[in-house]
């Protein structure tokens, strides 16, 4: 086990050297591929996953059968999805993908509830993460709910493009990201073709004018 690796979570740094130890001789560090689908609904919630590399994409499933895009788990982040089945012992309803090559610490259930029971430190690192996440969720429904498409397209693109202002995403995968239909991707990112904002080829969205979109972006 790296034993630096606490040091990449605020608030576990300060750990009680005897928690610290528990926390690290029951945990394992684990790597996984990029697209290798680590939860799924119907699973049991059985470790929490601290990531130390790579980004994990949580999304769900709509009734409609559409794939919704939920939220990204960062290094130094944890799932809330995650979180909270396993403080109330339920399956996930969600699935979590590997984007990248990740690289994790694991927490089993054991050793998670353990600590939560009898170290206020590691109950507060945990209860401060779901906090935020849940605050993050609450403002994608007001996004979804109030803000025009051509506003929440901008800004995700700009989120996801790569140091060449590439983002590498059929209209489908964008319609994911945004909870749409592939067909009103197609026809706003035409419309930002118009514009002059982008130029798009199979699979990808080059952005031309980084400052139309940022304050089309920033207009909500």
């Amino acid at each position: 086990m790296d034993e630096q690796w606490i040091t990449k979570f605020q608030g576990l740094s300060r750990l009680p050297a005897d928690i610290r130890a528990e926390l690290e001789a029951g945990s394992e560090i684990v790597n996984v591929t990029a697209g290798t689908q680590i939860f799924a609904p119907g699973q049991t919630a059985d470790n929490l996953w601290l990531l130390l590399d790579g980004t994990v994409k949580v999304q769900q499933k709509s009734e409609t059968g559409r794939d919704v895009f939920l939220y990204r788990v960062h290094a130094g982040e944890s799932c809330v999805l995650t979180t909270a089945n396993m403080l109330a012992f339920e399956e996930h309803s969600a699935e979590g993908t590997a984007e990248t090559d990740v690289r994790a610490v694991a927490i089993p259930r054991t050793t998670f509830d353990d600590l939560v029971s009898k170290s206020p430190v590691f109950r507060e690192f945990v209860f401060t993460a779901y906090s935020r996440r849940i605050t993050d969720l609450f403002v994608l429904i007001d996004d979804i709910v109030f803000q025009r498409m051509d506003v929440r397209l901008a800004s995700r693109l700009l989120e996801l493009a790569d140091d060449n202002h590439i983002v590498r995403a059929t209209h489908a995968a964008l319609g994911t990201e945004l909870g749409t239909a592939r067909e009103v991707i197609s026809r706003t990112l035409a419309e930002f073709h118009r514009r002059g904002w982008v130029d798009q080829a199979r699979g990808e969205v080059r952005l031309l004018n980084l400052e139309g979109l940022r304050q089309l972006a920033n207009s909500s």
